[in-house]
């Protein structure tokens, strides 16, 4: 992935969604650009959503101000060069916690594969019964590894977490995923979305300050299901990319996830569908006209 060059700038990396540029004057600082790439299955998938990049940046900031109260976050401007408005977002430059922290207050996607293995997630013991959509009693701290592209993010335990971390820093991170998680579930009920799960980076200031980065509660690191339909035993209609994942393990698709192939490009309709489900989602949660 080749990000386009951007005067004033220097690129520093690019994700499998974002671009990280770093301004030439100012080495404190980082410019993150959402793309309209979409990424399944550790593969960045050849057909882009359009106006994806938007909706995510959007979506985040809106996100950052309803949790303010709860931790700082790492945005500094949204005023930033006319080839990136709307897309980019210019950040305190952090030292990254080295793992995905994710929680998870229904059961499905990989947690439900590992639940009816063992019972239990992450180490979590959870009770029997449980089906793919289920509601947990109470939400559970689910931390992966953070792997590179096109490789795939492993569980862990929380003796990994304050391995990497240590102790303190761990139960730091457990309780603000939690509580994240919490208030961003009940504002999308609110609104007649469920949020069955979420994933959220934490960077650390020079003083020790946990910080709220990269994006949050967005289509592309949470699960949103319409209220409306929720119905345990069953895989969920969804507001996030688990519409792309559908369609590529599809007979429509023609695409064998185990062949080592890269997956087929999406078909216009699928494409735009994606791009709708994206919009819905920041409106509904929201309450803002997408322009």
């Amino acid at each position: 992935m080749t990000a386009p060059p951007l005067p004033g700038y220097r690129h520093v990396y690019s994700g499998k969604v974002r671009d990280l540029y770093e301004p030439e004057d100012d080495n404190s600082r980082l410019l993150i650009v959402a793309s309209d790439r979409i990424s399944a299955y550790d593969y960045v998938l050849a057909s882009p959503i359009p106006d994806k990049g938007r909706v995510l940046t959007a979506m985040s900031l809106w996100w950052f101000e309803q949790l303010a109260d709860v931790l700082p976050n790492h945005v500094v401007s949204a005023d930033v060069p006319d080839a990136v408005a709307g897309r980019g977002v210019l950040v305190e430059k952090l030292t990254m916690v080295p793992v995905e922290c994710i929680a998870r207050g229904y059961l499905t996607g990989s947690g439900l594969v590992e639940y009816r293995q063992s019972e239990t997630v992450s180490g979590i013991a959870l009770p029997a019964g449980l089906v793919d959509g289920s509601r947990l009693d109470e939400p559970i701290f689910t931390p992966t590894t953070k792997a590179e592209i096109g490789e795939h993010d492993e569980s862990v335990d929380f003796s990994y977490v304050e391995k990497a971390a240590g102790t303190e820093l761990a139960n730091k991170l457990r309780q603000l995923t939690l509580e994240i998680y919490s208030r961003g579930e009940a504002i999308a009920r609110q609104r007649g979305i469920v949020l069955a799960d979420t994933k959220v980076e934490f960077g650390l200031r020079a003083d020790g300050t946990v910080v709220l980065a990269d994006e949050v509660l967005t289509p592309d690191s949470s699960r949103f299901w319409p209220l409306d339909s929720w119905q345990p035993g069953r895989a969920q209609p969804s507001f996030d990319k688990q519409f792309v994942r559908d369609w590529l393990t599809s007979a429509s698709s023609g695409w064998n996830r185990a062949s080592g192939e890269p997956p087929p490009p999406l078909p216009d309709e699928i494409v735009q569908r994606t791009r709708a489900r994206y919009v819905e989602a920041y409106e509904r949660l929201t309450g803002h006209a997408f322009v």
